[in-house]
């Protein structure tokens, strides 16, 4: 994860799924492919890296996919082609219009100020929205529904949010975690 300035939202992570292929070779994508790479006792899909867009691609015998590692959403589409070029390079027959969607969006954020997770616990009293155990994780995580998003705070201020599927949603939650917050004295 990069530095993220104080208020700052940066994405950090996209991962995209969906069906390219009614079924793919992977023994045979693995040997035509370079860089693809199938080892079916560790994980049951071949992963191929590609650098630009700099991702992943999980890809299964059934057909689906997994695309993780993008920064933008506009990444989406050149990685997607770009990993659709190759497997029809590999002769394998793809969808015409293959349609993959945003799972989950990773990004970071900087309230600025150092907090008191203990205090944010006892002050919020919301056992079913937030965990805080230091013991097993240095970080408090609070899970808010609408939008539905997990936050991970930690005692630097620095938070990871998960579970969006589109920016609008990150950043309402973000405004939802601040209003929820704020009404704990969290400065550490």
């Amino acid at each position: 994860m990069t530095e993220c300035e104080s208020g700052s939202l940066k994405i950090e992570n996209i991962v995209v799924s969906g069906t390219i292929a009614d079924s793919i070779d992977l023994e045979l994508i693995s040997n035509k492919i370079t860089g693809c790479v199938l080892n079916i006792k560790r994980f049951p899909g071949a992963v191929y890296h590609m650098q630009n867009p700099k991702s992943a691609a999980l890809i299964f015998a059934s057909g689906k996919i997994v695309i993780t590692g993008l920064v933008r959403p506009e990444e989406i589409p050149v990685s997607l082609q770009n990993l659709l070029k190759k497997l029809e390079s590999a002769k394998i027959t793809c969808r015409d219009n293959p349609e993959v969607a945003i799972k989950n969006i990773v990004c970071s954020y900087n309230l600025g100020i150092p907090c008191n997770l203990t205090r944010i616990m006892i002050g919020l009293l919301d056992s079913e929205n937030i965990e805080y155990e230091p013991e097993v994780f240095p970080g408090l995580v609070c899970r808010i529904s609408d939008p539905k998003l997990v936050f991970l705070l930690f005692s630097s201020g620095k938070t990871i949010i998960t579970g969006g599927t589109n920016m609008v949603d990150v950043g309402k939650g973000v405004e939802v975690f601040k209003r929820k917050i704020s009404v704990v004295d969290y400065k550490d």
